[in-house]
């Protein structure tokens, strides 16, 4: 199932968000209200209460009590809506409005009632209409006398139609401002992710031909710079990428079409008029060496077709740096005494890996450095332990400082200092490539440096 848009589920998060919020407000609202109305009706039956038993306390005989009767009528005038039942335990009757007759639900509850304090508002229908009502004892002033039972009651009618009006307001405002803040999220999240839309118009003009855009960091939210920088550092990543590839291949075609050139032509000229079978030789020597050269070429070609796809898995042996680094001082022996240059070795490391291929990177470094050391100087080989774990192998030389733009390129394929880059006999610029593909495909590094006619390339590899 295809996952929602972003900005459907922001304004899902931000609706269902609010809707609890206006939900939980609008209940506290409605809850508060009706305590209200309870509150007002304690408070309207607390000051009657208190009215009723001053007056009961006032009877200190029978007949200071049947007057009390008329004090309370007289106290509750102007008191409308308000029912009242003053009654002694037993039949008896001190004081009742006319339709103290709805007072019955409410003194049954008088069971268990504490002397002084009233009972907690009793609500209660009857007849098509809701009351609200207390009960509670009060005391004459009569030590002996037992004490009356007050029944107070208000028609809580009209609080409960203004409660059902205003809930249903309370409601549709609710429901209003909930899809209101649907639509307002959705607008915010449309506006929120606006940046994206732009991220997104710029990634959706890049092309091969046009990798050289840019995201407006300026322009970015502060959420999306990270992912902006790392949009734009992945741009120029492949920026560089194809920039190499192109030069790759115009490399490539150079380094090809030169020795096909040759053979071509020598093969025009021979072909030109009868030849002597010694010419003929010669002619079929010189196009041996072109052949081998386009081997070799094909051949280092496949090797870092096979190291791009990581196809080079190399032997899991013990080997010995100072032990392979001494093998090749004795295979160009003879090239470093014709160049009068000097093969130094200090240090040993075991690392872990295939030999021939690890030899084959040495080879390529150590050919590099004699062929680019002047006569009378020394090749210095250093292997030591620069950190725990790892064996580090540097070969430093003397001769010509690399200037410093070219460093990072060094390791390209067919990348020569030389700009003309026309053919020598020097190889076709793919040995440090090679170099470098041996070295990661075993787990370590090289670099190399060049400062004040001294070049050192450096490999670090775990130690065995």
């Amino acid at each position: 199932m295809r996952p929602r848009s972003i900005t459907f589920r922001l304004t899902l998060f931000f609706s269902t968000a609010s809707t609890l919020v206006l939900l939980a407000i609008a209940y506290w609202v409605g809850a508060t209200v009706e305590m209200h109305f309870e509150e007002q009706d304690q408070h309207e039956f607390e000051g009657k209460l208190t009215l009723i038993r001053h007056a009961l306390s006032k009877a200190h005989s029978p007949d200071e009590l049947a007057a009390t009767a008329q004090r309370i009528e007289d106290a509750l005038v102007g008191h409308h809506g308000l029912t009242v039942s003053v009654a002694e335990l037993g039949p008896r009757t001190l004081f009742a409005t006319p339709d103290a007759a709805l007072l019955a639900p409410l003194m049954q509850s008088r069971a268990g009632q504490e002397a002084g304090k009233p009972s907690k508002p009793h609500v209660w229908s009857s007849e098509g209409q809701t009351y609200r009502g207390i009960v509670a004892l009060a005391q004459t002033g009569m030590p002996d006398a037992p004490p009356f039972t007050v029944a107070l009651a208000l028609d809580i009618g009209h609080h409960l139609e203004f409660l059902a009006a205003f809930r249903k307001s309370l409601w549709l405002a609710v429901v209003v401002c909930i899809l209101l803040t649907a639509l307002l999220g959705w607008t915010a999240a449309r506006r929120g992710l606006a940046p994206v839309r732009d991220m997104a118009r710029v990634a959706h003009g890049i092309s091969a031909s046009r990798l050289e855009n840019r995201l407006p960091l300026d322009t970015v939210p502060a959420e999306l710079t990270k992912l902006a920088v790392a949009f734009n550092d992945m741009l120029g990543r492949l920026e560089d990428s194809f920039r190499r590839l192109s030069d790759f291949s115009s490399d490539l075609a150079h380094e090809l079409r030169t020795p096909i050139s040759n053979l071509m032509t020598q093969t025009q000229v021979a072909l030109t008029k009868t030849r002597s079978a010694d010419e003929y030789r010669e002619v079929l020597y010189s196009n041996l060496e072109e052949y081998d050269r386009l081997a070799r070429m094909i051949g280092d070609m496949l090797f870092l077709a096979k190291a791009d796809h990581g196809l080079i898995v190399p032997q899991s042996e013990p080997v010995s740096l100072a032990e392979e680094v001494r093998q090749l001082f004795d295979y160009y022996s003879a090239l470093s005494e014709e160049r009068g240059v000097h093969l130094e070795l200090e240090g040993d490391g075991l690392v872990r890996g295939d030999k021939s291929i690890l030899r084959r990177a040495l080879d390529n470094l150590l050919s590099n450095a004699i062929r680019h050391t002047p006569r009378g100087n020394a090749i210095n080989v250093r292997i030591d332990l620069p950190a725990l774990g790892n064996i580090r192998l540097a070969i430093e030389n003397p001769g010509e400082t690399i200037p410093p733009e070219h460093l990072p390129r060094l390791f390209d394929r067919f990348y020569r200092v030389d700009a003309s880059r026309q053919r020598t006999h020097e190889g076709a610029g793919l040995g440090l490539a090679i170099a470098k593909s041996i070295v990661e495909a075993h787990q370590g590094t090289i670099s190399v440096r060049s400062v004040n006619c001294l070049t050192r390339f450096e490999i670090v590899l775990p130690a065995s």
